[in-house]
């Protein structure tokens, strides 16, 4: 029986932003900032010759090329995030990851000190 494995990283990005809302509005439509915690995640089978799912070094090249957008700026200007909510910055991710060619099966986006998180699933959980 051939299993199927998962690889996961994990990175962190800080950034800044605005959102317009109903509960918490005045603080946050103002200009604050997050320390944002993400993982992306791969599902495969092992291959033989190599042992490995993926080289677990082409998806940190991957996930730096992602950190590097987010990371510092201001998401309300961040081309193709939309309104910058945790649901969009999975989705974000796994548009960006999927550009450079890795085969994202998971994304999760959280913010440690607040308690929240979001998970993106390629075929549900």
């Amino acid at each position: 029986m051939t299993a199927t494995l998962e690889l996961s990283q994990r990175f962190y990005f800080d950034a800044a932003h605005r959102l317009i809302r109903e509960i918490e509005a005045e603080g946050s439509r103002r200009i604050h900032g997050h320390t944002y915690h993400a993982e992306v995640a791969v599902r495969g089978v092992a291959n033989p010759a190599t042992g490995m799912v993926i080289d677990l070094g082409l998806i940190r090249l991957e996930v730096e090329k992602v950190r590097a957008m987010l990371d510092h700026h201001f998401l309300d200007d961040v081309a193709g995030l939309g309104i910058p909510t945790l649901e969009n910055l999975c989705a974000f991710i796994e548009k960006n990851m999927r550009g450079f060619g890795m085969p994202v099966t998971r994304v999760s986006v959280w913010r440690e000190a607040l308690g929240d998180r979001c998970t993106w699933y390629a075929n549900g959980p």
